[in-house]
């Protein structure tokens, strides 16, 4: 793992710091050794080809998500293209040290009490109408959303971790020393193959956005979208109606190419890619024959300059963080749910509960991961089910299920009518049972599921 980035600390725990060789900023498993966990295709860790080929958002696996610049064409350096012999290396490595050391400072402040910054209470009761009441309050202008490929399982893509279902547990056929090999960029240069087979079945454009995504989008309607952080690779932010300002796509974006000649580095579109892609031709540049790579973040490059940049001034500003089908396990993007204000209130929807506290580290008074059970919780919620049932949920506690319904059928049938399947599609599905309100402490019972299902990891992504 490089210097300056947080080592293994699934979810807020302070974790290690790393002082290993390398530039900072670079994609972390978030374990060591070929063993360690990737995020979802649609978490764009490495490539989620669609937490993709993530992360690696996992690679953006989770969904092919795990991306992004700001304004329509942002620049290469904003689009994050981070290889090996980058000339941003230096500076963003500077950029992520100082970052790490004012949250290292910050965190040592809070924690032991040094400072002036007291908690506060800021929902009048740890549900998820608690944090619905809050939303509606002028006390709500600024949510910035976290998700991986938990929220893009729906729309077919699979996560990364799921036991039977996940991305890693399908990969035998690619003959892969380790599963995780497919979205590490050494192995890529040497094996590019095995990565372009699995970018067929997963790429984007075959996919429609979720109710999660749609959510999101209502977000951004109703002005309360500070900005969406994704691991996923999918694109299913961009077609659900996300403009690149309110996006960054921490692990990379299938929405451009480059050359990895370190001489050329041409850029290539998603038309081009796509071509090759589904003519089974290993993308070679046409100027100099070097192998050409999605600009996803394969584990070991460095995340876009644009994550680093805006975590900055977001998560001085946000109100409200809302989690959605990610592990939190692949750094540093799981460090983000404890940048924000100690005030902050920090809602979590997704199947199983992660992002919590280290017990040893709580011991030492040195956490901010999440606390949603223990006596001294104050802001923490967790809505345990599926991702597109706890957005319902919310929903319809805001008033806003009606709208999210309309909205998503209304997308869905735009979608089928462009690309042709309007008559096999049929009527869009209307949205899923929002299951009975959760608690901090135990998971709602959700219609149509049994406990064998509950205990899945699906929504776990990355």
């Amino acid at each position: 793992m490089a210097r300056g980035t947080l080592g293994k600390g699934g979810g807020g725990t302070l974790g290690v710091v790393v002082l290993g060789a390398g530039p900072p900023g670079k994609r972390g498993r978030g374990r060591a050794g070929p063993a360690g966990s990737c995020s979802s295709v649609a978490a764009g860790g490495p490539v989620p080809v669609p937490e993709p080929v993530a992360e690696p958002g996992s690679p953006a696996p989770g969904s092919m998500a795990e991306r992004d610049a700001a304004g329509a064409g942002g620049n290469e350096a904003e689009r994050g293209l981070d290889s090996p012999d980058s000339d941003s290396d230096s500076e963003n490595g500077g950029a992520s040290g100082e970052s790490e050391m004012d949250f290292l400072r910050n965190l040592l402040s809070r924690t032991l009490g040094l400072g002036s910054e007291k908690p506060e209470k800021v929902l009048d009761e740890l549900t998820l109408d608690g944090v619905s009441r809050f939303m509606q309050s002028e006390k709500c202008r600024n949510v910035v959303c976290i998700v991986g490929a938990g929220i893009s399982t729906s729309a077919g893509i699979p996560d990364f971790r799921s036991p039977g279902t996940g991305l890693y547990a399908n990969l035998q056929s690619y003959n892969l020393p380790y599963p995780e090999a497919i979205f590490e960029i050494n192995y890529f240069k040497q094996h590019p193959e095995p990565f372009f087979a699995l970018a067929r079945e997963l790429y984007p454009g075959q996919f429609k956005p979720t109710v999660c995504h749609y959510f999101i989008r209502l977000l951004k309607e109703k002005g309360l979208l500070l900005r969406c952080y994704t691991q996923n690779i999918d694109t299913l932010e961009r077609v659900a109606g996300l403009d690149q300002e309110d996006l960054v796509e921490a692990h990379g974006t299938f929405f451009t190419s480059h050359c990895l000649g370190s001489s050329c580095k041409k850029k290539y579109t998603l038309d081009w890619m796509k071509e090759k892609i589904f003519s089974t031709v290993t993308p070679k540049c046409d100027k100099c024959q070097s192998l050409v790579k999605p600009d996803i973040v394969f584990f070991g490059e460095n995340l876009p300059p644009r994550f680093f940049t805006l975590m900055q001034s977001d998560f001085q500003k946000v109100d409200l963080l809302i989690i959605m089908g990610t592990s939190l396990q692949v750094q540093p993007f799981a460090s983000l749910v404890s940048r924000v204000p100690t005030n902050t209130p920090r809602l979590l929807i997704n199947k199983e509960k992660t992002g919590q506290s280290d017990p040893f580290m709580s011991l030492m008074g040195l956490s901010t991961g999440m606390d949603f059970d223990s006596e001294k919780a104050y802001r923490d919620v967790a809505w345990l089910g599926e991702c597109d049932q706890g957005c319902t949920a919310l929903a319809e506690l805001l008033g806003w299920k009606n709208e999210l319904e309309a909205l998503v059928k209304k997308e869905h049938s735009a979608i089928d009518a462009k690309s042709g399947q309007a008559g096999e599609a049929g009527a869009s599905p209307s949205l899923p049972p929002a299951g009975a309100t959760a608690s901090p402490s135990s998971p709602p019972a959700k219609p149509g599921s049994s406990p064998e299902k509950e205990s899945d990891a699906g929504n776990k992504a990355e």
